[in-house]
């Protein structure tokens, strides 16, 4: 029976909870990627111009997109965790997983 329920949560909600989590997970590892990317490149131009200014310049752009990036990382994986745990609690009053959204974001 709560099969069902799962299915009838996710007729409507399941496209889109699969969106949306399909997009957590890209910014989750695209943008950390890209930034830390973009810093290295950065970087590698101001130690080939050899300026000691630009460098230092570099470097910190570099470390302020690694905290970016790292921000941007757990970020994503904190609302991710936060909404399964509130779906994980989510319960019918007969004790039973409840057949709407939560259900629908712990199956995808």
């Amino acid at each position: 029976m709560e099969m069902f329920q799962i299915l009838d949560a996710c007729e409507g909600l399941g496209p889109i909870v699969a969106v949306v989590k399909g997009v957590f997970n890209i910014i989750k590892i695209g943008v950390p990627i890209i930034l830390i990317i973009m810093g290295a490149i950065d970087l590698g131009r101001a130690v080939i111009a050899s300026d000691d200014k630009e460098i230092k310049a570099a470097t910190s752009k570099l470390i302020k997109r690694a905290v970016a990036a790292v921000a941007v990382f757990f970020a994503v994986t904190i609302v991710d965790v936060v909404m399964g745990l509130v779906a994980k609690g989510e319960t019918d009053s007969d004790g039973a997983n409840s057949s709407s959204w939560s259900a629908c974001w712990n199956q995808y």
